[in-house]
């Protein structure tokens, strides 16, 4: 476990749900949520009534303002705003089963970090996977496990749970960060978000359990997700993850052996600093320096994620009920 003080065995459990133009589909996903904590809208700028038709189901919804774009942006702007024990990334177009929740909680409780879906196990399966997905998402997978070491089922898939007192250790980039001028979105605020929280999450040595999840179709409208771009900025996410994880580690050999102190970041975790400023780089919260933004200052990276040398966890599967 990698938590320094016990976690409660009757979790609070905070949904994060980002949505952009999802009203209809709120008008049926929501009501069929579970007792929760708390759940975190957070709108992309919708030109519907989804922040409306969510405060009228559930008035004690907490609506979030996505402050750049891309899914990526959402869950994170969505993930700072969380006060439960537990966050469960929840997709707002019905494709996610709202009975799965528990089942996912109690993968936590009985002692994982992370509870990762997966629709390649028992109890999972896909409604909605084309012939075109389900082959990069296989090759996908399988050059992920290769080349970090891992043995994961389903790579890509949105629909995870974890203990939020792991949230400094994956290093998303901050909220406050500002929109790039020309248009483009920063590296992790896209679709990528899912890789490159699950390479995260090894390489940071969580516990992680997979849970048999079944995808729905999507209910209205049609998914932003495009399986050829979004399919390369996923394949970028694990050449840029194994090099960062393996700069990671080298950070940490050296810091051992000459005996140099990290700087400390705002969540209390160690920042690998620049050896000439003693600054936060833009690799301490997984952005390639070519993409920081010219006017984003390195003192407000996100905190690092502190990378050791021993070997990575294995996922263990965890057969759910048959869907």
């Amino acid at each position: 476990m990698s938590a320094t003080t016990a976690r409660p065995r009757d979790p609070r459990v905070s949904v994060v749900i980002p949505a952009r133009n999802e009203a209809r589909n709120l008008e049926i996903i929501l009501p069929m949520l579970p007792p929760v904590h708390e759940v975190i809208l957070v709108d992309g700028d919708s030109v519907d009534d989804t922040v409306a038709t969510a405060q009228r189901l559930l008035p004690d919804v907490r609506v979030v303002r996505q402050t750049r774009k891309g899914k990526g942006n959402a869950l994170a702007c969505g993930f700072e705003a969380v006060t439960g024990d537990v966050v469960v990334m929840f997709d707002a177009d019905c494709s996610a089963d709202p009975d799965e929740i528990p089942r996912f909680v109690q993968a936590l409780v009985e002692g994982a970090d992370v509870a990762k879906g997966t629709r390649y196990s028992h109890g999972g399966g896909s409604d909605d996977i084309t012939i075109l997905r389900n082959l990069g998402n296989r090759g996908l997978n399988l050059l992920c496990n290769v080349i970090l070491g891992t043995r994961y089922s389903d790579l890509c898939y949105g629909y995870n749970a974890f203990w939020a007192d792991v949230l400094p250790r994956i290093g998303l980039l901050p909220s406050t960060l500002p929109r790039p001028t020309d248009g483009s979105m920063l590296w992790g605020d896209g679709f990528e978000i899912e890789t490159v929280l699950t390479c995260r999450w090894s390489a940071a040595e969580l516990a992680i359990t997979e849970v048999g999840s079944h995808e729905k179709l999507r209910v209205h409208g049609t998914s932003n997700l495009n399986a050829v771009t979004d399919g390369i900025r996923v394949l970028k996410s694990i050449m840029h993850e194994r090099r960062r994880a393996a700069e990671g580690r080298a950070r940490t050999r050296f810091a051992a052996s000459s005996g140099g102190a990290a700087a400390v970041g705002p969540s209390g975790s160690a920042v690998p600093t620049s050896p000439i400023v003693g600054q936060a780089t833009p690799a301490a919260s997984g952005m390639p320096a070519s993409a920081a933004p010219a006017s984003a200052a390195p003192a407000v990276a996100a905190p690092a994620l502190p990378v050791s040398t021993a070997p990575v966890l294995p996922v263990v599967a965890l057969e759910g009920d048959a869907a």
